[in-house]
């Protein structure tokens, strides 16, 4: 069976042809670090981490690049408003990053670079656009020439005409064409900058990641993604820029998951109706939030509300049990193999979730062989006489399923209220240190206990889910 997946550029399935066989080169378009995360934002983190996992699962090694925006507008108001600076506010919402996607199973990337890591190759890039007269400086900001690249639209599918009124930054006099996007910008007096060849700035949102994919993947790389919302302006502009400086392909496959609604209604900052990562993980266990984002195929909208997140719930309470049993029985369970039966039938789940998930990543209908799996492992369950082979079969297949969408809590003993305090103090410890990564450590573990923790004015208070 081929893996399929759906590519933007071309609107439709293609099997999937690494540019080396067996590995994958796979970049995905990370957060602007100006605040915590809400949930439009968690739903590319778990579904490109199961596109990660997958193609793990099926033998790829894979260099999985996510990025920060940790310089541009949006940090320099807001640090201008806390009184902070740039990079201090940048470390905090990164730091905010990590502990939230881990705590929905996300697995750390490859690499996470940021911007500010990156500023002498952004620079060299935007001054060879420069000199191929795709680019032009006016004033100390330096603009992309999109008339000059003849497939500026492809991605999007729109015309010049169409997109004119797309870009993201505002149109100015300076510009030869209301479609030029910007790739340096000029700073205003006060605010954090660059030296480069057009004076004191910094970049444009557009050339960040064209500079970081040419840099850590390659000119060509496999996988491009990122949600819907970002296949124009902002991945349309990296095609313009990175194949106007190589001449070859920027990605191979492009992928864009849809949005998310909150009951039934779009997500925006006008209605105030967007939900942080942070806050969600109070009421709702990470893993049943994961659950409800893989029931629903990723290109499809997906509607949050208490009556779907209760369904997810549900559903994932189902898998869970089984599990549970399992593991529990397998204590009481005769020696001996797996029968014939049970082979097949784990055989015959393991094909159907393969099926589906190659047939562009139908987590739904994948999750539809899981609970199929479910339904044999009870069925074998209530049986007088099981297997030590037939129930660790059962364990196994549900194990190899997790490890791409990674919704199951593997249990463990419990902690005892005075660990939990300890540790919670240890992690304030850590934190004052900036040892982030130990802090991270407590914090996952913790989570993987059930245990959420909530900062009040009074403190950090904990509870069990």
């Amino acid at each position: 069976m081929t893996l399929k997946m759906y590519n933007t550029l071309t609107r439709k399935k293609e099997a999937f042809v690494p540019i080396e066989p067996g590995k994958v080169k796979m970049y995905a378009c990370g957060p602007t670090v100006y605040n915590y995360i809400h949930i439009g934002n968690g739903r590319p983190a778990i579904f490109f981490d199961v596109v990660r996992r997958y193609l793990e699962f099926q033998g790829f090694e894979v260099n999985y690049v996510v990025n920060f925006t940790d310089v541009d507008d949006k940090l320099i108001r807001k640090a201008e408003e806390t009184g902070s600076t740039v990079p201090e506010l940048a470390e905090t919402y990164i730091q905010a990053y990590y502990e939230d996607v881990r705590a929905l199973g996300v697995k750390e990337a490859s690499l996470n670079p940021r911007v500010t890591e990156n500023m002498e190759g952004i620079i060299a890039f935007i001054a060879e656009l420069v000199d191929k007269d795709f680019a032009y400086e006016k004033g100390g900001d330096v603009y992309y020439r999109t008339a000059k690249f003849a497939d500026y639209g492809k991605l999007s599918h729109q015309n010049l005409e169409e997109l004119q009124y797309g870009i993201r930054i505002d149109v100015d006099e300076r510009k030869e064409s209301p479609q030029d996007f910007v790739l340096w910008k000029a700073a205003k007096p006060g605010e954090i900058y660059w030296e480069s060849p057009w004076g004191q700035g910094r970049p444009g949102w557009h050339i960040e990641c064209s500079a970081m994919v040419k840099r850590y993947l390659g000119e060509t790389i496999d996988i491009h993604g990122g949600g819907q919302d970002l296949c124009f302006p902002h991945h349309e502009c990296e095609i313009a820029q990175t194949e106007a400086l190589t001449g070859k392909p920027m990605a191979n496959y492009w992928l864009h998951n849809a949005f998310i609604n909150i009951d039934n209604q779009k997500m925006s900052k006008s209605l105030g109706n967007g939900i942080l990562i942070r806050d969600l993980l109070k009421n709702i266990r990470p893993e049943v939030f994961r659950f409800f984002m893989l029931a629903a195929h990723y290109r499809n909208p997906l509607n949050f509300s208490d009556d779907s997140v209760q369904q997810a719930a549900n559903g994932l309470e189902r898998i869970q049990n089984a599990y549970d049993n399992l593991k529990h029985r397998l204590a009481t369970a005769s020696p001996g193999p797996a029968d014939a039966l049970v082979e097949e039938r784990a055989e015959l789940t393991r094909g159907q979730f393969v099926e589906k998930m190659n047939d562009d990543f139908n987590t739904p209908d994948a999750i539809t062989a899981v609970f199929d799996l479910v339904a044999e492992a009870n069925l074998y369950l209530q049986h007088e006489r099981v297997t030590v082979g037939g129930v660790q079969l059962f364990l196994e297949q549900l194990e190899a399923f997790d490890r791409v969408l990674g919704i199951l809590r593997q249990g463990g003993d419990e902690l005892l209220d005075e660990e939990i305090e300890q540790l919670i103090v240890e992690r304030t410890e850590a934190r004052k240190a900036k040892n982030w990564s130990r802090a991270d450590e407590i914090r996952d573990l913790l989570t993987g206990k059930g245990i959420f923790l909530e900062d009040t004015p009074q403190g950090i208070r904990w509870r069990r889910k």
